[in-house]
C-alpha cells in the first residue's frame, strides 16, 4: 500500500528550516525549505544539521532531494558555529551527487554559503522574486565602488543569461515546483535505477519529413533546432534547460518510444551553433548529468567548429572545450548521434563523434564532415592560387568531401539516412542500446578539466 502522508524529520528542532518526505509530480522526495518570514531564513547550525539529516535521509532511502531556498546566508549571531552548520550541509549535499538527483528551487535570497548550495545542486529552478550571489550590493560597492542593486547583480533573469546558474524560471513557488515535478518525470530516483517510460501514443515508426523541411537551401541559412528536435522526439515536447545560457547550444530532456533521453544540439540560430566556453562547460555539465542517471544520450550536430578569438583562448578554450570531449568519453550511456549539416574538425569530434565511443551515429544527405569548410581549406592550400584556381578547388573539394559518403566508408557514420526517418532510426537504435554495460574502472573518480 502507498501513502502520500509526508514523513517531518527533524520537526521539534528550532530554526528556520523545515525537512520532511514528501511527495512532488506523484514521486517520493526529500525536501528541505527554508522560510525566509523566520529570522530572514538565516541558517543556524541546527539549520545545518537539519540538512545534513534530509541529504542521509536522502541517500539511505535513495530518494531525490530537492532544496527549496529562501535564506540570508548563515547566522551571524552564531559566528562559526553557523559556518560550521553550513560547512557540514555543503558536505552531506555533495555526497547525494552522482547518488540521486539534487533539485533547488530559489524563491528569494539565496546569499553567500546557501547561493553556493546552489552551484552543487543539478538543477535549478529560480522564481521571480529570487536573488542569489556570493558577495552582495554592499561588498561590492565597497571593493569596486559600483553600485548595484540585487535583482541586477543577481536576478533570476540574469542567472539564466549569464551564469547559467538557473536552468528553469518560473513565476511564482507553485509553478517552480511543479517545474520540478516535470524535471522528475525523466528522472530515475537514484544511480542505480533506469528512468521510467513516459507514457505516448506517438508512433516508433512515425515519418518526420517536417524535421528535414526545416533546413534551408544553403549552408549558411539559420534555423531553430529546437522545432527540428520536437518533431523528431515523441509528442513534439522538448523540457530545454539553461536556455538563455549559451545558447548556442541545446540542452534539455525528451523520450523516444516513451523512454527519456538527454537531448544536446548545436543550434545554428546563435554564432552559426559554434562552440565557445559557455556552451562547452554546458554540454559537459548535462552529459555528465545524463551518464550518472542513467539517460540515453542523443546529440544532433550541425556545427562549423569552436568560435575563433584571442579573448576565448586567453580564458581557457583549451581546457573548457576538453571538458565537453571528457564528458562524452567518459559516459557509458547508450549515445546516439545525428549528423544534420556541418560537423568540421575539432567540433565534430567533441560532438560525441564515433571516435568518441558512440555507438550510433547516422547523418542526413545534407551532412559536410571534415576538417573544415572548403572555403577555409582553399586559404590554406591554394594560398598562392589565383581565384579561378581557388574556385575550382572549392568545387572539387565540395563534390569528393563534403558530403558524408566519405566518412561513411570510412565506418566513421553508420548509416546515412533519409531525414524523415530519423525517429524511426533513433527508435531503433536506442532499442538495440538500451541494453549496453560498459565495466567500469574502480577508481575513485577521474580529474575531469575544470
Amino acid at each position: 500500500m502507498t501513502t502520500t502522508a509526508t514523513v517531518p524529520l527533524r520537526s521539534r528542532v528550532p530554526g528556520s528550516t523545515s525537512a520532511r518526505v514528501d511527495h512532488i509530480g506523484g514521486r517520493r522526495v526529500v525536501v528541505v525549505e527554508s522560510d525566509s518570514d523566520h529570522h530572514q531564513g538565516a541558517l543556524r547550525a541546527d539549520d545545518g544539521a537539519r540538512i545534513v539529516a534530509a541529504a542521509e535521509t536522502a541517500l539511505r532511502q535513495r530518494l531525490p532531494l530537492v532544496l527549496v531556498i529562501s535564506s540570508s546566508g548563515a547566522d551571524i549571531g552564531e559566528g562559526v558555529a553557523a559556518l560550521h552548520g553550513w560547512g557540514r550541509a555543503a558536505r552531506a549535499v555533495v555526497a547525494c551527487s552522482g547518488v540521486v538527483p539534487v533539485l533547488a528551487v530559489v524563491d528569494g535570497p539565496a546569499i553567500s554559503g546557501p547561493a553556493l548550495l546552489l552551484g552543487l545542486a543539478d538543477h535549478v529552478v529560480m522564481t521571480d522574486a529570487a536573488y542569489a550571489y556570493v558577495s552582495g550590493p554592499n561588498m561590492v560597492a565597497e571593493f569596486t565602488g559600483e553600485d548595484v542593486s540585487p535583482e541586477e547583480l543577481g536576478g533570476a533573469t540574469n542567472h539564466s543569461r549569464h551564469s547559467g546558474t538557473a536552468a528553469l524560471l518560473a513565476p511564482d513557488r507553485p509553478t517552480a515546483i511543479e517545474l520540478v515535478g516535470d524535471l522528475l518525470a525523466y528522472l530515475p530516483d537514484h544511480n542505480d535505477a533506469v528512468p521510467e517510460d513516459l507514457p505516448t501514443d506517438d508512433p516508433v515508426d512515425r515519418r518526420c519529413d517536417e524535421a528535414g523541411d526545416l533546413l534551408p537551401a544553403t549552408p549558411t541559412g539559420s534555423y531553430d533546432v529546437r522545432a527540428l528536435v520536437r518533431a523528431v522526439v515523441d509528442d513534439d515536447t522538448l523540457l530545454e534547460l539553461r536556455s538563455g545560457w549559451a545558447p548556442n547550444l541545446v540542452t534539455g530532456f525528451a523520450s523516444l518510444g516513451g523512454r527519456p533521453v538527454g537531448v544536446v544540439a548545436n543550434q545554428p540560430q546563435a554564432i552559426a551553433g559554434t562552440l565557445d566556453i559557455p556552451a562547452s562547460q554546458k554540454g559537459a555539465r548535462f552529459v555528465a548529468f545524463c551518464d550518472a542517471f542513467n539517460l540515453p544520450l542523443v546529440t544532433f550536430v550541425d556545427t562549423p567548429g569552436f568560435y575563433p578569438g584571442k579573448d576565448l583562448e586567453w580564458r581557457g578554450m583549451i581546457r573548457h572545450g576538453a571538458q565537453l570531449a571528457f564528458a562524452y568519453a567518459r559516459a557509458s550511456v547508450p549515445r546516439l548521434g545525428v549528423t544534420l549539416r556541418k560537423s568540421y574538425g575539432g567540433a565534430y569530434i567533441v560532438m560525441d563523434s564515433r571516435s568518441m565511443g558512440n555507438d550510433l551515429m547516422v547523418a542526413w544527405p545534407t551532412a559536410e564532415i571534415a576538417v573544415m569548410g572548403a572555403r577555409q581549406a582553399a586559404e590554406i592550400l591554394m594560398r598562392r592560387g589565383d581565384d579561378a584556381e581557388r574556385a575550382a578547388f572549392v568545387a572539387d573539394y565540395e563534390a569528393r568531401l563534403l558530403n558524408p559518403y566519405v566518412a561513411a566508408g570510412r565506418g566513421t557514420v553508420d548509416a546515412v539516412i533519409d531525414p524523415g526517418a530519423t525517429r524511426t532510426v533513433l527508435c531503433a537504435g536506442l532499442d538495440a542500446a538500451f541494453t549496453k554495460r560498459e565495466l567500469l574502472a574502480g577508481r575513485r573518480h577521474d580529474n575531469t578539466p575544470l
